[in-house]
């Protein structure tokens, strides 16, 4: 068996990989989404005991993870590949930091090391992930030497709900900009996110009044919006996607109030019989310099 500690953060995890002795076998830092997941395969194909599987499948128990979260596309991708996922909460893993160093001081590498402990001696008194159901569609990347089971190759990810959606944050520049909130609108979801077009993103930038090379910039958003990516179950997906473009719709109209008050403020400062001595300072104009 072997024993995980994943300490995650928003765009990386450091991992312990252990033995069922408490043996250290590998200490790596993953970046979060595909290419990290298939990297820990790689790790656990690395030093899983080759008489323990099979050509089919990853043994029932054969890798245990333990993380500070029970819920994101990384759980679920972790879950649906076989892995036992123990979730583990902070507070218990702060207790049982003070027990492996005097100090309290915190790291990435030892915060992994301290998970790894928790979960190969005492897994049983913490709550275990429930594995993913037939039919989920958590993308799972396979790796060189080992098995991992039929899930389906990884698909386009959307933007919008870092939860379901982490790591293509980067296709816009700006979440409130009104180009990638229509976008949200049209394509809440992974699936219809990869089928926007160039056309598509292009007029909604024009839309929008976006200066530069719309073509260039509509290719890259399509690009990241088709790379690929962790996915959830497709109920997750859709009620995320409910989420999102409601949300969008929110903020495209508080956008539209914000703009609206803005210039309501300069009109009334316009009036204030200061407003001319006010502005003549140095970075101050009608919005900063009204009382």
């Amino acid at each position: 068996m072997l024993f995980i500690g994943d300490d995650w953060a928003e765009g990386h995890h450091d991992i312990e990989v252990e033995d069922d002795v408490g043996r250290r076998l590998a200490r790596i830092r993953l970046p979060e989404g595909v290419e990290g997941l298939a990297r820990l395969h790689e790790v656990v194909a690395e030093h899983l005991d080759p008489d323990s599987t099979d050509s089919s499948n990853l043994p029932e128990g054969a890798v245990v993870v333990g993380i500070e979260t029970d819920r994101g596309v990384w759980v679920s991708a972790l879950l649906a590949c076989g892995y036992q996922v123990y979730a583990i909460n902070p507070m218990s893993a702060a207790r049982y930091r003070e027990r492996h160093g005097t100090s309290g001081a915190k790291s990435d590498a030892g915060d992994a090391h301290v998970l790894a402990e928790i979960v190969r001696p005492d897994r049983g008194h913490h709550r275990q992930g429930l594995p993913a159901g037939r039919g989920c569609e958590t993308a799972c990347p396979r790796a060189p030497g080992i098995d991992l089971g039929s899930n389906p190759a990884p698909a386009a990810d959307a933007v919008g709900v870092t939860r379901v959606l982490p790591g293509r944050m980067t296709a816009f520049d700006n979440l409130a900009a009104p180009d990638t909130l229509a976008l949200l609108r049209k394509a809440p979801d992974p699936d219809r996110a990869a089928r926007l077009s160039t056309g598509q993103i292009t007029a909604e930038l024009a839309r929008a009044h976006r200066r530069g090379d719309r073509t260039a910039k509509a290719t890259r958003i399509r690009d990241a919006l088709r790379a690929p990516a962790l996915r959830q179950p497709a109920a997750i997906e859709h009620a995320y996607a409910v989420v999102v473009a409601g949300q969008a719709r929110m903020l495209e109209h508080l956008v539209e109030q914000i703009d609206e008050l803005e210039q309501e403020v300069k009109r009334s400062f316009r009036r204030h019989p200061a407003a001319d001595i006010v502005r003549s300072c140095p970075g101050l104009g009608d919005v900063l310099g009204a009382p």
